[in-house]
């Protein structure tokens, strides 16, 4: 029996909750174990130019937003790893803070590849963050693998992170094989979880 991790402090529910639009392969650790995701099919396929069309398109939603919110913010565009990346950032004291919080960069997300999907007629995987926000994620993340592995180091057999998207379960099953764990996906939609064991 597994045992579960419970999420960090001040974690919010909305960043583990798994919507249709995250539902993508996942990408097994170096051990082979990672289960895949099978409600989409490979983005492998897509081009660099496909993706960079998808970040152009998907910035030109963003900006629109910040003019409404009257909120600055620069915008980088990169294509990496089959899905196009959105970052949104500002070099002075802004209030970009406001968009920031989990909850909203995901229903920002949610909402952009809506955008990039009416415009170009194909599902997107795009990946959406303001102020650092993913960066601020990666790091909890971490820290949920760090407590799951010493549950483990201290005897248990297995550990169960929380529900989270697909994304966020391929930054765990990476950060686990670094450790030298095994990882896996496991259960439906919002119950689809990461469970971790010795190698």
């Amino acid at each position: 029996m597994s045992e579960t991790i419970p999420q960090l402090a001040d974690e919010t529910t909305a960043s583990a909750e798994t919507t249709t639009a995250d539902v993508a392969p996942e990408e097994t650790t170096s051990a082979e174990t990672a289960t895949p995701d099978s409600a989409a099919a490979p983005e492998s396929a897509r081009s660099v130019t496909q993706l960079e069309e998808e970040g152009e398109i998907a910035a030109d939603y963003i900006e629109e937003l910040l003019d409404i919110t009257d909120l600055d913010g620069d915008i980088d565009i990169d294509a990496r790893d089959g899905r196009a990346y959105l970052s949104v950032n500002s070099s002075q004291d802004s209030n970009l803070r406001l968009l920031s919080k989990p909850e909203t960069v995901n229903a920002l997300q949610e909402l952009t590849r809506i955008a990039v999907q009416a415009k170009t007629g194909v599902f997107s995987r795009l990946i959406l963050d303001v102020g650092g926000s993913r960066q601020t994620r990666e790091a909890e993340l971490s820290q949920l693998v760090e407590r799951a592995a010493d549950r483990i180091e201290g005897g248990a057999q297995s550990a169960a992170l929380p529900p989270m998207s697909s994304y966020e379960r391929k930054l765990v099953h990476d950060l686990v094989a670094a450790r030298g764990f095994v990882s896996q996906s496991e259960g439906e939609g919002s119950d689809r979880h990461t469970v971790i064991t010795r190698a």
